[in-house]
């Protein structure tokens, strides 16, 4: 039978998670001996248990010389008017002659608020949710953590009625985390996050769905190594995160950033290999270089980055031989020559590819000026030899008119 009102079963679904929340989030044991709880901008009432009724009490507060202002005496108990952090603290009632009757330590803080949650996957196979109050309470916090899968099979319709419901184990060593064991990576699940203290609760439920909140661990054991002979490479390799399980199903792509050390942007390359080759390095510079995974499939977040790791490419050959054989040489020249001037020309640190570059470009430029230079002369050639045949025109014409000037006239016949 359908509900009447659109929208009431969803309503109802909420009210129940709300008891629920409530009914599992007033655990029995915040009562300790000696100890009274009370809400701040709310009037608190202490009782002088021990007093017979109707006889006269006084209330003292430890360590101060008077009560706080605006509290009053009513039938033996103290009532202290809109109380404040700054009234907590242990009270006690004497009789008549003096003598202690009752001792009571008075904390103050809020109600819970509702609390910040936030879930994520390191792997396919488990979720863990973190929290966070939402309100400073002033008081011991409880937190009751519990789970249900939203969309189920039919054999699990027909073996949990209510669903499948389970708590979201918390790890005393991960304090405001619960891990759920044991998750399917195609499923959604909604959690219920309680906050409890000694006024009440508050909850937060939040539903989750694996691909949205999968984002691995950092990938291990990354090493930077130089290639021989090879002065602009690196060679980069990395392992799988231990936390993502060895499945053929469910693969990692990554991203790899480098910069040398005294530059400030990064070089960003993706791969879906466990290693790679950096072939823009700068010569003789260290380099610095992290890697990060994320689902192949595009699912979810990428890693944080992995660790640093660090190595400078080998220096050119060439260039090291000659630097090496110049600074000899004038290590010999002065040894020799101890008052001889210094040599004025710069020895020669550019990179080989730079002096190809340099050829190349004047190749290049060599090749414009000798087709413009082409291009003059058939121009100027084109020109004369357009010149020339206007000239030989009006000489054609004479001749062609003295030709018809000798040819015999019809008359003369």
């Amino acid at each position: 039978m359908r509900s009447p009102i659109p929208g009431l079963g969803r309503v109802m679904v909420f009210l129940a998670a709300a008891l629920t929340s409530a009914s599992l989030a007033v655990p029995k044991g915040w009562e300790e001996e000696g100890v009274q709880y009370g809400q701040v901008g709310t009037d608190v009432t202490l009782l002088c248990t021990g007093a017979h009724t109707g006889s006269p009490v006084q209330w003292r507060r430890v360590g101060a010389e008077a009560l706080p202002e605006g509290s009053a005496t009513r039938q033996g108990a103290l009532v202290l008017h809109h109380a404040s952090l700054a009234t907590a603290g242990t009270y006690s009632c004497h009789g008549e002659d003096g003598g202690l009757l009752h001792a009571v330590s008075l904390r103050l803080g809020h109600l819970p608020g509702v609390p910040f949650v936030s879930c994520r996957a390191s792997d396919y196979e488990n979720f863990s949710c973190s929290w966070t109050s939402s309100v400073e309470t002033f008081l011991p916090t409880r937190y009751i953590t519990t789970y249900r899968k939203k969309s189920l099979t039919g054999e699990e319709k027909r073996r949990n009625k209510s669903g499948h419901m389970g708590p979201c184990l918390q790890d005393p060593s991960r304090p405001d985390t619960c891990t759920v064991h044991g998750s399917e990576f195609w499923s959604s699940y909604r959690l219920n996050v309680t906050e409890v203290n000694p006024l009440g609760s508050s909850f937060r439920l939040l539903d989750v769905t694996m691909q949205a909140i999968i984002k691995p661990d950092p990938p291990e054991g990354l090493v930077v190594e130089p290639i021989p002979l090879a002065p602009r490479r690196l060679h980069v390799s990395w392992k799988y995160p231990s936390s993502w399980p060895k499945e053929p199903h469910f693969q990692l792509r990554f991203r790899l950033q480098y910069r040398p050390v005294i530059h400030r942007s990064w070089s960003v390359v993706e791969t879906v290999n466990l290693s790679e080759v950096i072939t823009d390095a700068f010569a003789g510079l260290e380099h610095v270089v992290q890697v990060s995974a994320k689902d192949f499939l595009d699912a979810g977040n990428w890693s944080e980055w992995s660790a640093e790791a660090r190595a400078t490419p080998v220096r050119d050959l060439a260039t090291t031989a000659s630097e090496e054989t110049t600074t000899d040489a004038s290590l010999e020249s002065l040894a020799e020559e101890p008052s001889q001037a210094p040599n004025p020309e710069p020895i020669n640190h550019s990179d080989p590819l730079e002096k190809m570059a340099v050829l190349v470009s004047l190749g290049v430029f060599a090749f414009f000026v000798l087709a413009a230079v082409v291009v003059i002369i058939i121009l100027i050639w084109l020109r004369v030899r357009k010149h020339g045949k206007d000239k030989t025109k009006p000489h054609n014409f004479l001749v062609a008119a003295t030709h018809l000037k000798a040819l015999p006239s019809e008359s003369g016949c």
